[in-house]
């Protein structure tokens, strides 16, 4: 049955009407919005033992960072105040309460729009709660974008998403889709952006945060998630902050030897930057939603498969709503990075460079190029090759380049400014002998049992793809080689 959603109202004054559901409500820098739909619901004495509102920094850093000041609008910060409430509360009221208590802890950090409205407004929301009394709690935490230019409509919005997550944590736990919808119940798009989610606990043992993260794109909720080389959920703003990118748009599926040099010859490249520190660069694997679609639902192994697969390359990857790549670049402008760099192949360069796909931009491919190739940006063109011959697996013919494109005459001058700036920069040291190979043909061999695939695809992904029965292999199953894995690593980052 599909879930009704409830007013913000309606859901405070159910909880308040539970009396088995007890806690402490913690909220940093954007008002007491929760504690105050609670109040306002009516009943409220029987939900809230505490409520707490720690806005001189000094208060904060003794409640909750024992006198050592930190960054106050943080995961850290949001987790101490977690465990601080949840354990004081507990201590005390764990054996005065005469019924069976389902204790829970909320805060919140949020630094919400200054006078002048030229900061960053975001926040970390989180809870942590018991779903059978006596028994270890779960814990709830996510990190949000607050898009409204104005703050007492901040304030609200914050006020309810955070009823929705006390209510959602004991409603619908059990059911991690309708948990991330409600999220979002009374609150439009764009209001409020939930950029990452994670959940643990022994109600949340089943649970992946990787599709967590998955089921916030598909629903609009954020444009982009991302996960560390670890499969681990991260927050775009602190993995990217003042980072070197190199990024590298793909369905891959599975990653190939092409695909892979991709990656190690661009990052060579990279490595000769000004600008370029090892300690300071990622390479990001970016899939787009639209990849990851059959019939119109997201396959859910599929896109687990082929992320276990680049972590275990070494990569981070990241999941997006995005289609052109002038919206993906803009995506990343928001953020405060060093450099970022774009590998992209020689067919889908010429796709970049079509105008009719800029034909609802008002200055149209102009408009575009000055969002892709904005100051930090530049594109790393992987060259192709005239003839290919799957069948005898030989590339002949001359490599074609960003030199060799040919461009409409009103173009052409605007491509070769771009050009002689270093803004597109050909990638020459490939594997001429690979580029036979072509991700269609790569899993089709494998879903049809075809020999030969294994020698186009990197040994550690042969060995994953074969052990565990990837894309459609049929095998045995078997353990990871480790070795394997630091070995593939090392080649692109060294």
């Amino acid at each position: 049955m599909e879930r009704e959603p409830l007013s913000t109202n309606r859901k405070a004054l159910r909880i308040n009407l539970d009396l088995s559901v007890y806690g402490t409500i913690a909220e940093i820098g954007g008002g007491q919005e929760v504690a105050r739909q609670f109040f306002q619901a009516g009943g409220a004495s029987g939900t809230i033992a505490k409520s707490i509102s720690a806005y001189d920094k000094l208060f904060s850093d003794r409640l909750y960072n024992q006198n050592k000041s930190g960054k106050y609008v943080s995961e850290g910060r949001l987790c101490k105040m977690l465990e601080t409430e949840y354990h004081e509360l507990v201590s005390v009221l764990s054996s005065t309460r005469e019924r069976p208590t389902l204790f829970f802890a909320f805060a919140n950090t949020v630094t919400t729009l200054n006078y002048q409205k030229d900061n960053y407004s975001h926040g970390w929301v989180g809870m942590r709660f018991q779903s059978t009394p006596k028994r270890d709690p779960n814990e709830v935490i996510f990190h949000v974008n607050l898009l409204e230019r104005d703050i007492l409509l901040q304030q609200q919005t914050l006020g309810v998403i955070g009823i929705n997550l006390i209510y959602a944590c004991f409603n619908y736990r059990k059911n991690p889709v309708d948990f991330i919808r409600s999220l979002m119940d009374n609150i439009s798009n764009d209001r409020i952006e939930v950029t990452m989610i994670r959940m643990h606990g022994p109600d949340f043992d089943y649970v992946d945060n990787r599709l967590l993260g998955v089921q916030l794109v598909k629903n609009g909720m954020t444009q982009a998630m991302m996960f560390d080389r670890h499969g681990q959920v991260q927050q775009p703003s602190d993995m990217l902050y003042k980072k070197n990118v190199l990024l590298f748009r793909g369905a891959f599926r599975p990653i190939h030897n092409v695909g892979f040099d991709m990656l190690k010859s661009s990052y060579q490249i990279f490595k000769r930057d000004e600008d370029y520190d090892r300690g300071n660069t990622l390479a990001l694997c970016e899939i787009s939603i639209n990849n990851l679609l059959r019939k119109g639902e997201i396959d859910e192994r599929d896109f687990l498969e082929r992320v276990d697969l680049l972590n275990g390359m070494g990569q981070h990857v990241m999941i997006s709503t995005f289609r052109e790549y002038y919206t993906l670049v803009e995506y990343f402008s928001q953020f405060t990075l060093r450099n970022l760099r774009i590998v992209i192949g020689i067919p889908t360069f010429m796709k970049v460079l079509n105008d009719i796909y800029y034909k609802d931009l008002k200055g149209g491919i102009l408009e575009a190029f000055g969002k892709i190739f904005a100051n930090n940006v530049k594109v790393y063109v992987y060259p192709t090759i005239q003839a290919v011959s799957i069948d005898t697996r030989e590339a002949t013919g001359d490599l074609l380049t960003s030199r060799d494109i040919l461009l409409p005459e009103d173009q052409q001058d605007l491509y070769h400014f771009l050009y002689k700036n270093r803004k597109i920069i050909d990638i020459t040291n490939v594997k001429k002998e690979w580029l036979y190979i072509s991700s269609v043909n790569v899993l089709r061999m494998i879903r049809e049992g075809e020999p030969g695939w294994e020698v186009m695809v990197p040994k550690y992904i042969e060995k994953q793809i074969k052990e565990k029965g990837l894309f459609g292999y049929r095998s045995t199953g078997g353990q990871a080689d480790r070795k394997q894995r630091r070995e593939y690593t090392e080649l692109i980052f060294l």
